[in-house]
């Protein structure tokens, strides 16, 4: 029987933060920039068939076969280097919504971040490992009234706001708390658009300005942000050109503003380092370093998307023939999965992603990291499956069509990579399906390995 909770490191106990990054720990353990993502497919897959292997779906208890994620730490540490050579004058503050997992937390701070938390939970899981205070971001406008009377008894001072209402709010309950005024933006080529929800206008910022002078409030800063995924450049230069506007707003109300948050919206894939040349130049025109404002940033999904990949197993199959197209058509399947839209894959419907399948194991072959794993290149090649969620809805889809070589049966696994983001974290229990699942952590870089005391 598989153990309930899989771990390939030790436990980790909690441990106080400073103010201050372990910066000589991470440096003296990059080996001149040396990164070891060779190390990291290896051990993805020894984790993977390590668990697969023992188990026998003819045989096993019920949850045994379940859902299960292989996350590599190491992955958060190359993306923290990352982030460092392209955004040096930008400190995180990890967007924990995206994924609160324990083990990412803790590296993240660690590596001397911050966390942009939007409720009472987050907040409090983040203090609890002992980070201080000073190193969390309230990133909700619009809070509700005992989660704000809780931040203030926990001394967690910066939290943001859009709007008169929340003003009036915060003049009420937490006076002393430091403000970062959300700007609207054009976020109209992100994934998930925020800027109907979320901004005041610039036709609306100079009023409020005044409106948080009469009330006495400590307005210390900016924030925008573009979108989540956002995919053009440019949003960020011409929010950092409106953030600049309201900074020179808030010095006509007396206002000395120190801090511009730069918000989320960027990506793990190729296109980071384009966003993010954009930003620099932004940010050196119009808060270049002389001026003293501080930059911080709210990524989430650029941090933990790559880190975790996921292992389905094939519960069901339903053979398709079309009688349409006579005796020599080919025969196409429908694959059920452990897990779906509802659960880890609620991200092809809330974040419009795409995750592609490929085979893990077939006819007790494993295929993890070969070409065979991968879909036919040839689209006329191979066996066509749909892959389906185990719900009784049908919209539980998560693949339409896909070609293997290999056929699929009944206790075959299927593995997605790319599934930090937006997976876990907004997974449900609809029909009864657990919403909680096993991680087997593995850590492909020693200088994470360092910072976390493993061995």
């Amino acid at each position: 029987m598989v153990m309930a909770t899989a771990s390939l490191l030790e436990y980790i106990a909690p441990i106080t933060y400073h103010n201050t990054s372990n910066i000589d720990v991470f440096k003296k353990n990059n080996h001149h920039g040396v990164s070891h993502a060779h190390n990291a497919q290896q051990l993805i897959g020894d984790a993977l068939r390590q668990r697969v292997e023992n188990i026998d779906h003819e045989f096993c208890e019920p949850g045994d076969e379940d859902t299960f994620f292989v996350a590599d730490l190491g992955e958060v540490y190359r993306q923290q280097l990352r982030w460092k050579k392209n955004l040096p004058r930008v400190k995180p503050f990890y967007a924990v919504k995206c994924n609160p997992d324990p083990k990412v937390l803790r590296l993240l701070a660690e590596l001397g971040n911050g966390f942009d938390c939007a409720s009472k939970t987050e907040i409090e899981q983040v203090l609890d490992m002992g980070v201080d205070p000073s190193r969390i971001i309230y990133a909700q406008p619009c809070k509700t009234n005992s989660y704000v009377r809780y931040v203030a008894s926990k001394g967690v001072r910066q939290m943001t706001f859009d709007n008169a209402d929340e003003l009036r709010k915060i003049a009420k309950l937490y006076p002393d708390a430091e403000l970062f005024l959300r700007i609207l933006t054009d976020d109209s080529s992100s994934l998930c658009r925020l800027s109907l929800k979320f901004g005041a206008s610039l036709d609306a910022t100079d009023s409020l300005l005044g409106l948080a002078r009469e009330l006495n409030l400590n307005v210390v800063g900016v924030s925008f942000h573009v979108g989540s995924g956002a995919s053009d450049p440019l949003a960020f230069f011409k929010a950092v050109r409106d953030a600049y506007a309201v900074f020179n707003q808030a010095a006509a109300h007396g206002y000395s503003l120190r801090t511009l948050d730069v918000g989320g919206g960027f990506c793990s894939d190729a296109t980071f380092e384009g966003m993010a040349s954009v930003l620099r130049e932004a940010l050196d025109e119009f808060f270049p370093p002389h001026h003293g404002v501080s930059i911080i940033a709210e990524p989430g999904r650029y941090f933990v998307s790559s880190v975790f990949t996921i292992a389905c197993n094939i519960i069901a199959r339903r053979t398709v023939e079309d009688p349409r197209q006579g005796s020599n058509d080919e025969v196409s399947y429908m694959v059920y999965v452990n897990d779906g839209l509802y659960g880890n894959f609620s991200s092809i419907m809330f974040d419009h992603q795409n995750p592609v399948a490929k085979v893990l194991t077939s006819n007790s072959r494993f295929l993890y990291g070969t070409n065979s794993a991968s879909a036919a290149a040839n689209a006329a090649g191979g066996t066509e499956y749909s892959i389906w969620g185990p719900t009784c809805d049908g919209i539980d889809r998560i693949t339409e069509s896909i070609r293997f070589q290999q056929t699929l049966d009944v206790g075959d696994w299927l593995y997605f990579e790319d599934m930090g983001a937006y997976t876990s974290c907004s997974a449900t229990r609809f029909n009864g399906f657990t919403d909680r699942h096993d991680v087997i952590y593995v850590c492909s870089e020693p200088g994470a390995r360092a910072l976390l005391n493993l061995h």
